[in-house]
């Protein structure tokens, strides 16, 4: 039986290393969300067929609009899944989505705030609800959390504040899904070296910094944390739900 994958922000970064690690793995359809950037789209699509799978890019903006942009993303992936199976299920949902936007306590706003809430909080959870009837027996749902949730991030607190509420939804939601045999679970990068995190890795001794930070003494790669994805999307994780699993390389330990 062909295998359906959909992953939020998966045209770029972590979110195309998951995409393509689940192609690679055998899912017939890859879904991906993304915000604007055609190129990245039409680039990760491409890698995805490459790895003989069908994709499907799927434009929606969870920033401005959550509601509707989740509506977009859970109509067009269904309509795409029963074209290509004659079926409306979905076998793993990857929420990895998400905006950092810096801001220390006294620099916050409201209209940043709710953007970062909108997108890296209440577009997961209302996705998941909005799938949840769709979602295969036995299947996978793993959402993209970050390391300050353990680590203090004075520049990140909104940010912080909107993934450990994501890490609570994790654990609240999987004896929910549980007696259908279905896995929720979170993952927790580091400092991975990504197109978001780029400008100020390249500051002057913020590589360094960055480097000393994880046990390894290096920055995390894309492909360390779709790795864990990868495993928790498998059927070899059936035994593991409701975890925040730390993808930090040991950072801060």
């Amino acid at each position: 039986m062909s295998r359906t994958a959909l992953v939020t922000g998966g045209t770029r970064g972590i979110g195309r290393a998951i995409a393509l690690a689940l192609a690679e793995d055998g899912a017939s359809l890859v879904g991906v969300q993304y915000r604007g950037d055609e190129e990245s789209a039409a680039l990760t699509a491409r890698l995805i067929e490459e790895r003989e799978a069908t994709a499907v890019t799927i434009r929606a903006d969870f920033g401005t609009d959550p509601l509707h942009g989740v509506d977009t993303t859970a109509r067009e992936f269904l309509k795409a899944v029963e074209e290509l199976t004659g079926r409306r299920e979905v076998d793993v949902l990857v929420n990895n989505a998400g905006i950092a936007a810096p801001q220390p306590l006294g620099q916050i706003d409201a209209s940043t705030y709710r953007q970062v809430m909108d997108v890296n909080l209440t577009a997961p959870l209302f996705l998941i609800q909005e799938l949840a009837p769709c979602i295969a027996q036995d299947g996978r749902i793993v959402n993209v959390s970050t390391g300050y949730t353990r680590i203090a991030a004075p520049t990140h607190p909104v940010y912080s504040a909107s993934k450990a509420a994501l890490n609570a939804l994790t654990l609240a939601l999987a004896p929910t899904l549980g007696p259908r045999g279905i896995t929720v679970n979170a993952v927790m990068p580091g400092v991975i070296d990504t197109d978001m995190n780029a400008e100020w890795l390249s500051e002057p001794g913020a590589r360094e910094y960055a480097e000393g930070l994880s046990v390894f003494k290096r920055v995390g790669e894309v492909d360390d944390v779709a790795g864990l994805v990868r495993y928790l999307a498998s059927p070899q994780a059936r035994w593991t739900t409701g975890q925040v699993i730390d993808a930090t390389g040991g950072s801060a330990l």
